[in-house]
């Protein structure tokens, strides 16, 4: 006997969502600690603030840390550090880093 309005099986939906979840690469764990970290191809972040270090992923974002972290310096983009421009390319065989891919379908 099952409750009230609770389907008795998975839906193709909640499959899908299960699926998705185990086989793309999130950049958690073990497996995305380098790139985490930015060792190799400059990590998740791409910019670096010239201040205090911070990395951010875009521009818009280094913008909102700025303004809440440096309200007395004016933000210029010129200024940003570019970490993917300054990481060696290396290996192409490696994913590049802060993209969503599988490992295993």
């Amino acid at each position: 006997m099952t409750g009230k309005a609770k389907p008795k099986k998975h839906t193709a939906k909640e499959i899908a969502a299960k699926v998705d979840a185990a086989t793309t690469n999130r950049g958690g764990g073990k497996a995305g600690l380098a790139d985490r970290s930015g060792l190799e191809k400059g990590g998740h972040a791409k910019y670096e603030c010239p201040h205090c270090k911070t990395t951010a992923p875009d521009v818009k974002s280094m913008q909102i840390h700025h303004d809440a972290k440096h309200p007395k310096i004016p933000f210029e983009e010129s200024n940003l550090v570019n970490r993917h421009a300054n990481m060696a390319v290396g290996d192409s065989s490696k994913p590049r880093p802060g993209v969503r891919g599988s490992y295993k379908k």
